[in-house]
């Protein structure tokens, strides 16, 4: 029978006492990293739009995204040191990731690093990871850190419902971008895994104010629940068109629902009058690969027409992404005030994505680009939702 190394007995009596579990942040925190033998530990969580790195203590400042060893490791999901200046030592700083979900980075701050040290400050890593997704649910000090604006009530009402930003396994990635961020109206994405299945949806109701909330809201809910269901992806859209017509019938909704085969690559999705997804193989854009006649959006619309809906079918290749976007993407306008359309958009797209980086981190500067062609404002809700198939050679 194994026994624990005795240098990590303060961690085992700190596991194994429950008072542990009722702890905010910064107290389990300091414990744990005393508990592993280590000098200083500051966690540092990215706020809503992924621009600045804010730590959970008022000692230290906090550290943008772009352009600091903290925001490198964030946007790399890997380990950087530095030397600590005036205060001497070194500082490691470790990415905090949930699954597939980038939270932001652990400063480590020891008087020299070792082996061991670099070994336990991974396991804190790993550890503070998995309590900051179990408590931001319900501890509001997690929102308040991560924003810098009021939030607008029609986005507080979507953003409760939305899933993780980042999701996957070994076989898929799929991540998502929503602004405004503080005041978006419409828009919604959901993504979801089975073990067989890539479940996600990019939805845009129409309007921007509290009503189409609401119905991105009852189109969300009842996506979900058919999906819970076990639904095949015409039953699921049918689910979402009757609560539409149920309870929201001078309300629609246009959306892209599609279900991924995780392990044949065969993508099945539904187009219910919204943008076409785009395809991205070896980084380029294969135009019209998924451009088909959209079907009436969500809700009475469908349910009116005589036609039944439209389910197409792609074979993706390994390491094939597919983007989905709402229209205030490609309505966005430049600074010139001309519309971006679709072949600037994907202009950026192929920019966003050339560099060989994790899908989280293109789509984060994808959506920074747009925002900076507009001076950080858009005119309409703007979505985009990214996967990327990688099934295990």
């Amino acid at each position: 029978m194994s026994t624990p190394d005795p240098d990590d007995a303060g961690l085992w009596r700190f596991l194994a006492d429950p008072a542990h579990l009722t702890m905010d942040l910064r107290t389990a925190t300091a414990h744990c990293a005393r508990a592993l033998g280590l000098r200083r530990a500051v966690v540092y969580l990215v706020d809503i739009q992924q621009r600045q790195l804010v730590p959970q203590t008022a000692v230290a400042p906090p550290a943008p995204v772009d352009g600091s060893l903290a925001g490198w490791a964030y946007r790399t999901q890997s380990l950087r040191v530095e030397e600590s200046g005036a205060s001497g030592g070194i500082t490691a700083w470790f990415p905090l990731v949930d699954g597939a979900e980038r939270l932001g980075v652990l400063a480590v701050h020891e008087t020299a690093l070792t082996a061991s040290s670099l070994t336990r400050g991974r396991a804190l890593a790993s550890l503070l990871a998995m309590m900051i997704t179990s408590k931001r649910a319900y501890e509001d000090s997690f929102v308040r850190r991560t924003r810098t604006e009021r939030m607008q009530l029609p986005a507080e009402l979507l953003r409760a419902l939305l899933p993780p930003r980042t999701i996957g396994d070994g076989n898929v990635v799929s991540t998502a971008v929503l602004e405004p961020a503080y005041e978006v109206g419409g828009d919604a994405f959901d993504h979801a895994l089975t073990e067989t299945t890539l479940h996600v949806a990019v939805l845009d109701a129409m309007g921007h104010d509290l009503a189409s909330g609401l119905t991105t809201t009852v189109s969300l809910a009842a996506c979900r629940n058919a999906r819970r269901t076990g639904a095949d992806l015409p039953t699921l859209v049918r689910s979402v068109d009757e609560a539409l017509s149920s309870w929201l019938p001078d309300k629609f909704c246009t959306a892209v629902v599609a279900q991924l085969d995780l392990a044949t690559g065969v993508l099945r999705w539904a187009n219910c009058g919204h943008p076409a997804p785009i395809l991205i193989r070896d980084q380029r854009v294969i135009i019209d690969a998924m451009e088909r006649e959209a079907d009436p959006p969500m809700g009475l619309p469908f349910l009116l027409s005589p036609h039944p809906r439209r389910t197409h079918e792609i074979a993706l290749e390994p390491g094939d992404r597919v983007l989905m976007y709402t229209d205030g993407v490609v309505e966005a306008r430049t600074r010139e005030a001309k519309l971006l359309g679709l072949e600037r958009f994907a202009d950026y797209v192929i920019r966003a994505t050339a560099g060989g980086e994790l899908a989280p981190e293109s789509l984060r500067r994808l959506i920074h680009s747009l925002l900076a062609m507009q001076d950080g404002r858009l005119r309409d809700d703007a979505t985009l939702l990214m996967f990327e198939w990688r099934p295990p050679s």
